[in-house]
Protein backbone atom coordinates (compact mmCIF):
# COMPACT_ATOMS: atom_id res chain seq x y z
CA UNK A 1 0.00 0.00 0.00
CA UNK A 2 2.84 2.27 0.80
CA UNK A 3 4.52 1.48 -2.17
CA UNK A 4 1.16 2.44 -4.12
CA UNK A 5 1.28 5.99 -2.34
CA UNK A 6 4.74 6.03 -3.53
CA UNK A 7 4.15 5.72 -6.97
CA UNK A 8 1.29 7.90 -6.93
CA UNK A 9 2.65 10.92 -5.41
CA UNK A 10 5.86 10.10 -7.92
CA UNK A 11 3.51 10.27 -11.03
CA UNK A 12 1.82 13.56 -9.13
CA UNK A 13 5.53 15.26 -9.12
CA UNK A 14 6.57 14.36 -12.21
CA UNK A 15 2.86 15.08 -13.89
CA UNK A 16 3.38 19.04 -12.21
CA UNK A 17 6.86 19.23 -13.86
CA UNK A 18 6.20 18.37 -16.84
CA UNK A 19 3.21 20.95 -17.10
CA UNK A 20 5.86 23.58 -15.34
CA UNK A 21 8.03 23.09 -18.26
CA UNK A 22 5.10 23.71 -20.36
CA UNK A 23 3.91 26.66 -19.08
CA UNK A 24 7.08 27.73 -18.90
CA UNK A 25 8.64 27.13 -22.30
CA UNK A 26 5.62 28.13 -24.32
CA UNK A 27 5.24 31.60 -23.05
CA UNK A 28 5.30 33.94 -26.33
CA UNK A 29 7.65 36.90 -26.05
CA UNK A 30 5.91 38.64 -29.17
CA UNK A 31 1.98 39.21 -28.65
CA UNK A 32 0.36 40.48 -31.18
CA UNK A 33 -3.34 41.27 -31.70
CA UNK A 34 -3.32 40.20 -35.45
CA UNK A 35 -2.06 36.48 -34.31
CA UNK A 36 -4.27 36.27 -31.68
CA UNK A 37 -7.39 36.94 -33.77
CA UNK A 38 -9.31 34.34 -35.62
CA UNK A 39 -8.78 34.58 -39.68
CA UNK A 40 -12.32 34.65 -40.99
CA UNK A 41 -12.56 33.58 -44.43
CA UNK A 42 -10.21 36.67 -45.38
CA UNK A 43 -12.41 39.41 -43.90
CA UNK A 44 -10.41 41.13 -41.23
CA UNK A 45 -11.46 40.53 -37.91
CA UNK A 46 -9.85 43.37 -36.17
CA UNK A 47 -11.98 46.36 -37.90
CA UNK A 48 -14.93 47.26 -36.56
CA UNK A 49 -17.85 44.72 -36.25
CA UNK A 50 -20.32 46.51 -37.47
CA UNK A 51 -19.90 47.32 -41.11
CA UNK A 52 -22.92 48.56 -42.91
CA UNK A 53 -24.81 46.32 -44.98
CA UNK A 54 -26.78 46.66 -47.98
CA UNK A 55 -30.36 45.24 -47.23
CA UNK A 56 -30.94 45.30 -50.95
CA UNK A 57 -28.07 43.49 -51.74
CA UNK A 58 -29.66 40.77 -49.11
CA UNK A 59 -33.24 40.69 -50.21
CA UNK A 60 -31.75 40.25 -54.08
CA UNK A 61 -29.51 37.03 -53.00
CA UNK A 62 -32.23 35.46 -50.76
CA UNK A 63 -34.61 36.36 -53.87
CA UNK A 64 -32.24 34.29 -56.12
CA UNK A 65 -31.42 31.55 -54.08
CA UNK A 66 -35.17 30.13 -53.82
CA UNK A 67 -35.38 30.75 -57.59
CA UNK A 68 -32.40 29.16 -58.31
CA UNK A 69 -33.74 26.06 -56.10
CA UNK A 70 -36.84 25.97 -57.90
CA UNK A 71 -34.74 26.03 -61.15
CA UNK A 72 -33.09 23.47 -60.31
CA UNK A 73 -36.11 21.38 -59.37
CA UNK A 74 -37.80 22.49 -63.01
CA UNK A 75 -33.92 21.62 -65.06
CA UNK A 76 -34.99 17.13 -64.58
CA UNK A 77 -38.37 17.85 -65.67
CA UNK A 78 -37.12 19.49 -68.89
CA UNK A 79 -34.99 17.00 -69.49
CA UNK A 80 -37.63 13.96 -68.97
CA UNK A 81 -39.72 16.00 -70.78
CA UNK A 82 -39.86 13.42 -73.63
CA UNK A 83 -41.63 11.13 -71.73
CA UNK A 84 -45.37 12.30 -72.17
CA UNK A 85 -47.16 11.86 -68.66
CA UNK A 86 -50.06 14.21 -67.17
CA UNK A 87 -48.94 14.10 -64.06
CA UNK A 88 -45.32 15.62 -65.06
CA UNK A 89 -46.69 18.13 -67.22
CA UNK A 90 -48.99 19.44 -64.35
CA UNK A 91 -46.07 18.99 -61.84
CA UNK A 92 -43.99 21.36 -64.43
CA UNK A 93 -46.80 23.42 -65.20
CA UNK A 94 -47.02 24.26 -61.35
CA UNK A 95 -43.92 24.99 -60.64
CA UNK A 96 -43.49 27.39 -62.78
CA UNK A 97 -46.82 28.77 -62.22
CA UNK A 98 -45.15 29.24 -58.23
CA UNK A 99 -41.82 30.69 -59.86
CA UNK A 100 -43.85 33.70 -61.64
CA UNK A 101 -46.14 34.20 -58.97
CA UNK A 102 -43.19 34.64 -56.75
CA UNK A 103 -41.51 36.83 -59.20
CA UNK A 104 -44.37 38.94 -59.83
CA UNK A 105 -44.87 39.83 -56.25
CA UNK A 106 -41.31 40.50 -55.45
CA UNK A 107 -41.44 42.87 -58.95
CA UNK A 108 -45.01 44.45 -57.39
CA UNK A 109 -42.89 44.81 -54.26
CA UNK A 110 -40.37 46.66 -55.53
CA UNK A 111 -37.90 43.95 -53.87
CA UNK A 112 -35.66 43.98 -57.60
CA UNK A 113 -35.53 47.77 -57.63
CA UNK A 114 -31.75 47.82 -56.64
CA UNK A 115 -32.45 51.82 -56.59
CA UNK A 116 -35.02 53.95 -54.88
CA UNK A 117 -36.05 56.48 -58.06
CA UNK A 118 -37.50 59.98 -56.11
CA UNK A 119 -39.80 61.75 -58.22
Amino acid sequence: MILFIMFMLFSMMILLLMIMAMLILSKKSFKNREKLSSFECGFDSISKSRIPFSLSFYLIAMIFLIFDVEISLILPMIKSYSIFIFMLNLNFILIFFILLIGLFLEWKEGALKWFKVEN
